[in-house]
């Protein structure tokens, strides 16, 4: 009879825990750590923006002895940190409460890529889908756009590598090749009616196709041309160049701060100063007297 009992009784809880889960032991928890901080964007001459995230883990035990073990990782950080002057920590950092990676640095949950980069001096940007943009801005949470698509002259979209900032207050968007591409060359980003036209260059802007990375400042279009050679140029408006302090062959536009080679320069018009700090990547800053700034 005994045995009897406890047949019916493991059938019961076998019902139970298959009908409403209710015997599944499911342990959640997040790495103590943050993980893969890098360099997202530069403030001014002395402030950089660092974003980072942490992993989680969710273990399952099911009632029937099944078990699963999956990763992911969220709770993206901005942080603002001094790389002039060594600090104990960050100026100002938030956090985002999602367990989902939003995509903020480039990466998603579950390890897949995204478009992401720097916008203005104080805004990143993702890309979270064809038609959605993510901006986050210094004090701020993280605003999503829906954007409606216009094509003025042209067909065919192209992969975003950057957005950066154009003529009233608007932003010029492009693909790593889209200039010399065949369809549409860039776009504009009017964040205020929230739309992108596909554009291509007419004759004025066709000298942009020269161009590693482009943006405007007031009525100035300015642009590097990089060369293996480090013979690159700094060229406004397409026909005049400004002479930079060193010879360089890598660079491009952070917000306002300009990186040459390792170096970290702000562009006054017609001339190019650059700071006593290198930069090399990751998360290390190096001055002329060979200090050392590491966060």
């Amino acid at each position: 009879m005994k045995n009897v009992t406890n047949f019916v009784a493991g059938i019961v809880l076998a019902l139970v825990c298959g009908g409403f889960a209710g015997c599944t032991d499911v342990d959640f928890h997040w790495s103590e750590n943050r993980s893969n901080a890098k360099v997202v964007g530069f403030v001014d001459d002395s402030l950089v923006m660092v974003g980072d995230y942490r992993y989680w883990e969710e273990i399952t035990d099911e009632w029937n002895g099944g078990y699963s073990d999956i990763e992911g990782f969220g709770h993206e950080r901005l942080c603002v940190y001094n790389y002039r002057v060594q600090e104990d920590g960050p100026r100002w950092c938030d956090s985002l409460s999602s367990e989902s990676a939003t995509g903020m640095f480039g990466m998603k949950d579950q390890g897949s890529s995204t478009s992401a980069g720097q916008m203005t001096d104080s805004v990143i940007w993702a890309i979270r889908s064809s038609n959605t943009i993510s901006l986050w801005k210094i004090g701020e949470k993280v605003h999503e756009l829906k954007l409606s698509k216009l094509f003025d002259g042209c067909s065919g979209e192209f992969v975003v590598a950057s957005v950066k900032q154009w003529f009233d207050d608007k932003f010029i968007v492009r693909g790593d090749k889209s200039l010399i591409s065949d369809g549409c060359q860039y776009a504009v980003l009017d964040t205020v009616a929230r739309t992108v036209t596909y554009k291509r260059l007419d004759e004025n802007l066709k000298w942009l196709q020269k161009c590693d990375d482009v943006r405007a400042w007031g009525e100035d279009v300015y642009c590097i041309v990089l060369k293996e050679n480090e013979e690159s140029l700094v060229v406004k408006n397409k026909e005049e160049f400004i002479d930079a302090p060193f010879p360089f062959r890598i660079g491009g536009f952070w917000g306002n701060v300009m990186k040459l080679g390792s170096r970290l320069c702000l562009i006054n018009h017609d001339s190019i100063e650059c700071s006593d700090v290198s930069w090399f990547g990751g998360l290390e800053f190096k001055s002329e007297d060979g200090r050392i700034l590491s966060y």
